[in-house]
């Protein structure tokens, strides 16, 4: 498995002009020194535009999809991206101010237990968020976040093309989303099970962040699901 950080997340230092196309250039590179010809794309958050500009770049590479909470439809971007939308189309300091209120503490706390259930909420313990806050604040990164943030709008650009792509690739996949999202519609799954419709799909009683609730159920799925798919290949 190969779990890197993007530039200007985790213990990767940010790069000038962060976007998602230059993190694409920064993973390809990676997987051309490690020699890997092919591989399972693992897609979340702000790694979807990531793993779907490798994708479409080199379609044969891609040996299935794993989509957890990744949006690539206009059907997951509901009302609570008004604000984000209006950053978009006008990218005025003060639409920056109001798409980009969720870069702090609080907004921090809300990505990962926003609208989910107490008792699931519960389950993940505050020091997630707090040292989320603690790297975010470091030299750059709030930088690069408010930089991604009007980025977005070219990745929602793409999604002709990653649908095209979806259409005539038909990769294997394997969807695991948590129904509690903070930023997704659910009907998002119901678009990518009719882009894809042999998607192997769990809805899951989770967050956006459903690994930190749900992880070991979402491991035993992916381990079967990557064992069918070779061993049907």
């Amino acid at each position: 498995m190969i779990a890197p950080d993007l530039p200007g997340f985790g213990w990767s230092e940010p790069i000038e002009q962060p976007s998602f196309a230059r993190f694409a250039d920064r993973i390809q590179l990676l997987l051309a020194e490690l020699k890997v010809a092919s591989f399972h794309l693992y897609l979340h958050d702000y790694g979807a535009p990531v793993g779907l500009q490798l994708a479409t770049r080199a379609p044969e590479k891609i040996r299935s999809l794993i989509i957890q909470n990744a949006n690539a439809h206009e059907s997951g971007i509901g009302p609570k991206w008004a604000a984000t939308r209006a950053y978009w189309n006008e990218p005025t300091p003060e639409h920056e101010v109001d798409a980009t209120s969720h870069l702090s503490l609080d907004g921090m706390r809300y990505q990962y237990v926003g609208g989910v259930p107490e008792d699931v909420a519960q389950r993940i313990p505050p020091s997630r968020w707090q040292e989320d806050w603690r790297v975010m604040s470091l030299p750059g990164r709030l930088a690069t976040q408010r930089a991604l943030v009007l980025d977005y709008r070219h990745h929602v650009a793409r999604f002709g093309e990653i649908a095209e792509y979806l259409q005539r690739s038909q990769p294997p996949a394997l969807l695991l989303w948590g129904r509690h999202d903070a930023f997704f519609d659910l009907e998002e799954t119901l678009s990518w099970m009719q882009a894809l419709p042999r998607t192997e799909a769990h809805i899951l009683d989770g967050p956006h962040f459903l690994l930190e609730t749900h992880a070991s159920e979402c491991a035993r799925l992916m381990t079967a699901f990557i064992r069918h798919v070779e061993a049907s290949g």
